[in-house]
């Protein structure tokens, strides 16, 4: 098989369903805002964040795959097809769970931070931003129209994404600045 398929040469794209749109569509934008992220989180594993963080992130990009699926499939079907395309509240959960236990072992969090510190830190609060941007592509879609799952899972990945980014730079040793 070939990479190239010359089908997008014009400027469209094909979704999940068959469906031809434009690649400035909407949804189009909405499942490459989470391909980007995804990318960005292996430039993160790239910089060896610590065993713990980096099997978070491998399991994190797996859940983007599916979630970049789900958006890309208008008509809400391959969530039903391919067990591995699907997101639940579970997924949400053992970010939740995540999120509870890196900040266990940070100082209690009082005033806004800037961004920065250790490379892995920085290049997590970069994905955070990156993050929320996917996020908001998605809620731009509609409500109606994205799995709800989704705009959860997404909005509490930007939270544990910035807990992560403390964690890297309280483990490297580097102190948080404060606004």
């Amino acid at each position: 098989m070939k990479i190239y398929t010359k089908t997008g040469d014009d400027g469209d794209t094909g979704l999940f369903d068959g469906t031809r749109v434009s690649k400035a569509d909407a949804r189009v934008e909405a499942y490459g805002g989470v391909d980007e992220l995804n990318a960005y989180l292996g430039v993160v594993r790239a910089a060896g964040p610590g065993a713990d963080l980096d099997a978070l992130l491998n399991a994190i990009q797996r859940d983007l795959f599916a979630l970049g699926a789900i958006l890309a499939d208008p008509s809400h079907k391959i969530s039903a097809r391919v067990a591995k395309a699907a997101l639940s509240s579970d997924d949400v959960e053992r970010l939740e769970r995540s999120i509870d236990r890196l900040e266990a072992g940070l100082p209690p969090l009082r005033r806004f931070i800037l961004a920065g510190g250790s490379p892995a830190g920085a290049m997590l609060h970069l994905t955070r931003t990156v993050c929320r941007r996917a996020e908001r592509a998605a809620v731009a879609l509609g409500k109606d129209r994205v799995d709800p799952v989704a705009l959860v899972y997404l909005n509490r990945l930007s939270d544990l994404l910035f807990v992560m980014a403390r964690a890297a730079n309280h483990r490297a040793g580097v102190p948080e600045i404060e606004w």
